[in-house]
């Protein structure tokens, strides 16, 4: 797992080049941004269970017929799969917010995912939305702490929004 610095200075490498006025300010922002992206993985891994427990509540409440006879929610096997999934999505973001790159979703999350979700059939619009669900659960944690610019949560989670929905599951 690679981080926006080892990213950012393996680009500058591969090409031979000093960092340039671009990479200095995309290394300060990684830093700037570095008491804000740690506090959002403390508040995930203080959280994570009640996050997960309020974002699959409020995804079935918005889509009901998941949990319904036929739905991709319905018996306790294909629930409980659905909150392990929910589980991994948030585990591995914030991994990524920490790192401030996404390549991790990449490697570990994406990759797999495609060829799992096609392969059961898993419906891509209720994934979407509760993954969007989780981000913004844990961006209300995150200001209700008093971080004021919690933006460092939104590039995990829409990589894997954006990823998933571009590609026909």
């Amino acid at each position: 797992m690679r981080d926006a610095v080892t990213n950012l200075i393996k680009t500058y490498d591969i090409t031979g080049r000093y960092l340039d006025r671009n990479a200095i300010d995309r290394l300060k922002s990684y830093f700037d941004t570095g008491a804000a992206r740690i506090a959002a993985a403390g508040v995930i891994n203080a959280n994570a269970a009640a996050i997960v427990k309020a974002a699959s509540l409020k995804l079935f409440d918005e889509l009901p017929e998941l949990i319904r006879p036929g739905g991709n929610a319905y018996t306790t096997r294909r629930y409980a799969a659905c909150l392990r999934d929910m589980d991994y999505y948030l585990r591995y973001a914030s991994y990524a917010i920490v790192a401030g790159d996404t390549n991790v979703l990449d490697e570990r999350v994406l990759q797999g995912l495609r060829e799992t979700y096609n392969s059961l059939g898993t419906p891509i619009a209720p994934t979407v939305r509760g993954i969007q669900i989780i981000k913004d659960l844990v961006k209300d944690r995150l200001a209700a702490t008093g971080v004021t610019d919690t933006s460092c949560v939104d590039a995990p989670f829409d990589h894997m929004t954006r990823e998933i929905s571009e590609r026909d599951i």
